[in-house]
């Protein structure tokens, strides 16, 4: 029986849609999803199995234009979603006019490989404008196959997903076939933390934070956790840790609840705040917490 393996990376601008559309096709909650632009910052894989094949799809940060060190590293992940992939999504939705970067969608109308354009937020939309959207967007990337989908209402994505399967190329699989990622535990964790950052604090403050698990200890009934929050200034510190402590245990209770379900097992999660100036703009920093 032939096998088919490829990589599907799925691109577009932020707040698209693309990270709930991953864990649609996975089934699990993988990246982290909120409605503040640059919730993704890394490149996750997430590895869907079959018999006869092996998806693995990658979740790229939303495309913009960098300001700093870090946001220049996150396009980097974008860049290289460019260079494996066996099948391109790219995920607008509806009311979307272009991709924040020209070059970015000069790649994407002149790809060699098989483009699918997802056409996001349908639920959203009513027969006349989505119509007109499949319309202009057909014009603007001739060499896609478009597909109206809602990630979050899983309209039309057993369809994407099928398609995804007939244009894999015929090749083993790359990872073990009960793998999910190739992220490791600690990487969920940070980002379920930071997800919880991101839902709770306003303006600047979860755009200067990065979460460092320093401790992860696993025994038969219990994970035992201990991450540090980095802020770059003390007053963001008083703001992550809030009156007599009360906002840093509200995000410490909420995490714990999603990483139980996570990891199927109690966790018990200590945090901390600490102050790492301008982490943001240090390229050592930065490749310490996996920016490169």
């Amino acid at each position: 029986m032939s096998h088919k393996a490829g990589f599907v990376n799925i691109i577009g601008n932020p707040n698209v849609g693309k990270s709930t559309l991953m864990n649609a096709f996975i089934g699990e909650k993988l990246s982290i999803i909120t409605s503040k632009a640059q919730t993704t910052r890394h490149r996750i894989l997430g590895i869907v199995n079959g018999e006869d094949f092996q998806v693995v799809l990658s979740d790229t940060p939303g495309i913009i234009k960098p300001a700093y060190e870090l946001q220049e590293s996150m396009m980097g992940f974008v860049k290289s979603a460019f260079e494996d992939a066996d099948v391109l999504l790219y995920m607008v939705e509806i009311g979307e006019k272009e991709l924040k970067d020209e070059a970015f969608f000069n790649k994407i109308t002149n790809s060699k490989i098989p483009v699918l354009l997802l056409l996001n937020k349908i639920d959203k939309s009513d027969q006349g404008q989505l119509e007109e959207q499949v319309q202009t967007w057909a014009e603007k990337v001739s060499n896609a196959e478009i597909f109206p989908v809602s990630a979050l209402e899983g309209f039309n994505v057993k369809e994407v997903f099928t398609r995804i399967l007939e244009l894999l190329p015929e090749s083993p699989p790359f990872y073990p076939k009960d793998q999910l990622t190739d992220k490791p535990e600690r990487f969920f964790i940070n980002e379920t933390i930071r997800e919880k950052i991101l839902m709770h604090y306003k303006k600047e403050i979860p755009y200067a934070v990065e979460v460092d698990t320093e401790e992860f200890f696993e025994e038969e009934t219990i994970i035992r956790v201990r991450s540090v929050i980095m802020v770059e200034r003390e007053t963001q510190k008083g703001i992550i840790i809030g009156h007599k402590g009360s906002a840093l245990k509200r995000v410490g209770v909420e995490s714990r609840k999603d990483l139980e379900k996570f990891f199927g097992k109690q966790i018990h999660i200590e945090l901390y705040v600490k102050v790492n100036k301008n982490w943001r703009s240090n390229q050592n920093q930065l490749k310490r917490f996996g920016y490169n």
